[in-house]
């Protein structure tokens, strides 16, 4: 038996979340378009009759604008180090960016210590981009590798020769087989840390609270997305209460809609990925200024 921990890094949006639910093969953490979806360090466990991965899903890698972004950020570079193998993942459809670089440059520093992780760097969304340009972003990859490494130190360089590059669609599951082959390939001979059923670390009302989240975000647009937290209030036999937080009163009254419809919609939406027969309750309030208020974060374990 193999085993060993794997973190995936990348900016925002680039498909981390899909990639896990698409390897583990079930809905371990919530997706969206909107960035910083994530905001927890997620474990989810692949066990298979030779290896146990444990992958942790990470927020993406920014510039912080707020007090939860720095957080974010913090969490994110955290789990860049103590792991077995490190996952870097750009997008096959866009640029190399200021934010691609930088997590490269942090995946190359920590590569680059003693003990570091092996570094791999997967080009996601190749359903999208096609071959010629998935292609082309790969030989991209490379150069921006080997050329953040040149001024990272000896480590740094060593990480980025013994690098691999592999295109996949985290959506499709194309090119996820050889990614995870590869990392099993890199884990040492080890116990199993998590029971063989177990998929993901998340507690279930953990998990519950991030099923009306997900709807949320699905529904809201500008800057409401950032503003909303859940959390569960209550838990009784089948009954749940959720409690949405929002910062200002205007935004209460999106997320209710007109006549309740949209916080219907999203109750709706949620318990149809909930056991049958979950009574769930929702509820909004207003935190005024939570993602700039320490002493909320940390009430929200943030």
């Amino acid at each position: 038996m193999r085993s060993g921990f794997v973190t995936i890094a990348g900016r925002p949006n680039v498909g981390k979340s899909t990639l896990i639910n698409t390897i583990v093969g079930e809905k371990v953490t919530i997706t969206s378009s909107r960035p910083n979806t994530t905001r927890h360090q997620i474990r989810g466990v692949l066990t298979t009759d030779e290896a146990q991965v444990v992958f942790v899903d990470t927020p993406g890698i920014h510039r912080p604008k707020t007090q939860l972004g720095q957080r974010l950020n913090e969490s994110a570079l955290t789990a860049l180090d103590g792991v077995e193998v490190l996952v870097a993942l750009i997008e096959a459809s866009a640029a190399i960016g200021p934010g691609d670089r930088m997590v490269l440059s942090r995946s190359l520093t920590a590569a680059g210590t003693t003990d570091g992780p092996a570094l791999l760097v997967a080009v996601n969304k190749m359903d999208k981009a096609g071959p010629a340009r998935t292609a082309e972003q790969l030989t991209l990859a490379l150069a921006a590798t080997e050329e953040l490494a040149e001024g990272l130190g000896a480590g740094a360089k060593a990480a980025a020769q013994a690098a691999e590059f592999f295109p996949i669609s985290a959506k499709t599951g194309r090119g996820v087989p050889a990614l995870v082959a590869s990392i099993i390939g890199r884990l040492s001979e080890g116990p199993a840390y998590y029971p063989d059923d177990m998929i993901s670390d998340q507690g279930d009302a953990a998990h519950v609270a991030e099923l009306v989240r997900e709807q949320l975000l699905s529904r809201t647009r500008d800057e409401l997305p950032h503003s909303i937290h859940c959390q569960v209030t209550e838990w009784e036999g089948n009954a749940i209460r959720v409690e949405i937080l929002v910062e200002r009163e205007s935004q209460k009254g999106i997320v209710i809609g007109k006549g309740g419809e949209m916080l219907k919609e999203v109750g709706t939406a949620a318990r149809a990925q909930l056991p049958p027969g979950t009574h769930l309750e929702l509820f909004v309030r207003v935190e005024k200024r939570w993602q700039s208020r320490s002493e909320v974060l940390d009430r929200f374990g943030i």
